[in-house]
């Protein structure tokens, strides 16, 4: 015990090797939060577009996972993970970069397509950082020293949603006017406002692209560790392995479910506050709440952590996708500030979908585990997908957000929420069918050693 505590998290050797890699963890969380605002803020400088349309944010940034999460597989086995992190990093500057002229010809589509570049460039990252992170150090200390690195992503995400509210969100002039006045104004007017806030909207991006380059630069001077080199696979064994494990294949329909879920608690927030501010005349922040549910998400994840030393996963998996489940319902049903506070509490539920059921569904794997990882980032797919189906339920009264009462008291936008809800009742059967599964392995193996000591 005494000699496990002298191993150090991190080799001396490799503590800035280290520090660069963690800092990658951040960068995808600024990114992905700092985007989920965009999709109310679209649809303000630019309310030509339907909620839909506006929608199509989430879908062009979250579709780059899908599209380029096995390609980065395959060029991380032929190449190396420095290899993977630098051509993501490059694409990730690239997509920023783009923000400068979709801003200058005002072009909705090209922002769409910058948003796509960034993600494909975070597909590199992820599926690339993780992995690298338990090579920089003793093997033995390898889990704290991924854990302590994927503390550094919330605190990415919060960073990114502080930048939309200060840079974005608090400095367009759309924010200035109802829908009525600014139909009111004339094109001159009109014209130039879309101009200031486009650029408004720009800046972040290009901000972060200049950060994102000077790490690029540094980590192409950095001495990464070379992997140790192990007989790999062949594809196609990996792809049979993979289709005939039941328990993958739902682990990655269940994180398609779970991650649906996230965005689309995180992104429809705004449209919340709008229209709780609209209906009870109030001028609450949407940002400083979506902030709470990040921090109620970091302190679940820590919370869940220690729980699972005594508690099986799958049976926490089912726990909080039940209280995911009561506070989504929550959302619906209670009206004004009562549904907000259960829409940022579903944040705590959700903390440790995403590593639980990528632990559960990559378990007792081998080499086959190389390909699998990129499925299950592939699935984050489903957080480009799921906002296209609340943002329609919101258009089905018009472009408000309380056109029309479901049941004749739930508005469409509370109503709306009966997506996450759904997301969180599938996690929720992934846990219990694995939980089962579980308990079925323990009996059996029980009954082996009990066939062969008798």
């Amino acid at each position: 015990m005494n000699q496990f505590k002298k191993i150090p998290i991190v080799s001396k050797e490799l503590v800035f090797q280290f520090i660069i890699i963690t800092i990658l963890f951040a960068l995808w969380g600024i990114a992905n939060e700092l985007t989920a605002p965009m999709v109310s803020t679209f649809k303000k400088v630019m309310p030509e577009l339907s909620n839909l349309q506006a929608s199509f944010v989430q879908m062009a940034f979250y579709f780059g996972y899908f599209f380029m999460a096995f390609p980065a597989a395959l060029f991380i086995r032929k190449y190396s993970y420095k290899s993977g992190i630098i051509l993501g990093l490059i694409l990730y500057v690239t997509g920023a970069f783009l923000f400068y002229p979709a801003a200058h010809y005002q072009n909705y589509t090209f922002f769409l397509v910058s948003l796509w570049v960034i993600t494909c460039g975070l597909a590199f990252l992820e599926t690339t950082s993780n992995p690298l992170i338990l090579f920089l150090g003793n093997n033995e200390t390898a889990t704290q020293r991924l854990n302590l690195a994927q503390a550094f992503n919330p605190i990415g995400a919060i960073t990114g949603l502080v930048l939309a509210q200060q840079l974005v969100i608090g400095s367009i002039k759309s924010n200035s006017y109802t829908p009525e006045t600014f139909k009111a104004l004339s094109s001159g007017e009109l014209a130039s406002i879309r101009e200031h806030d486009l650029n408004i909207i720009s800046i972040p991006y290009i901000g972060l692209g200049i950060f994102v380059l000077a790490i690029l630069i540094i980590i192409i001077f950095t001495k990464m560790p070379k992997t140790v080199h192990e007989e790999k696979m062949s594809i196609s064994e990996s792809f049979k392995k993979l289709l005939a494990n039941k328990n993958y294949k739902n682990g990655v329909i269940a994180q398609a479910f779970y991650v649906g879920a996230q965005i689309l608690c995180w992104t429809f927030m705004y449209q919340y506050v709008d229209n709780i501010n609209h209906t009870f005349g109030l001028h609450i922040t949407a940002t400083n709440y979506n902030i709470g549910a990040m921090l109620l998400f970091l302190s679940g994840r820590w919370i869940g952590t220690a729980m699972m030393k005594n508690i099986n996963p799958s049976k926490m998996l089912i726990y909080f996708g039940i209280g995911g489940m009561i506070c989504a319902s929550g959302a619906i049903l209670l009206q004004g500030m009562s549904g907000l506070i259960s829409l940022i509490s579903v944040s705590i539920f959700m903390s440790i979908m995403f590593p639980t059921i990528y632990g559960i569904a990559l378990k007792d794997m081998g080499d086959e585990a190389k390909i699998g990882s990129s499925g299950l980032v592939m699935a984050i797919v489903g957080g480009a997908l799921m906002p296209l189906l609340q943002a329609s339920i919101l258009d089905w009264g018009g472009l408000g957000f309380s056109d029309l009462k479901i049941f004749g008291f739930i508005p469409e936008v509370n109503f709306s929420f009966i997506l996450p809800l759904i997301c969180l009742a599938v996690v929720t059967l992934y846990g219990y069918t694995t939980y089962k599964s579980s308990k079925k392995s323990v009996i059996e193996k029980a009954n082996i050693i009990v066939d062969a000591v008798v």
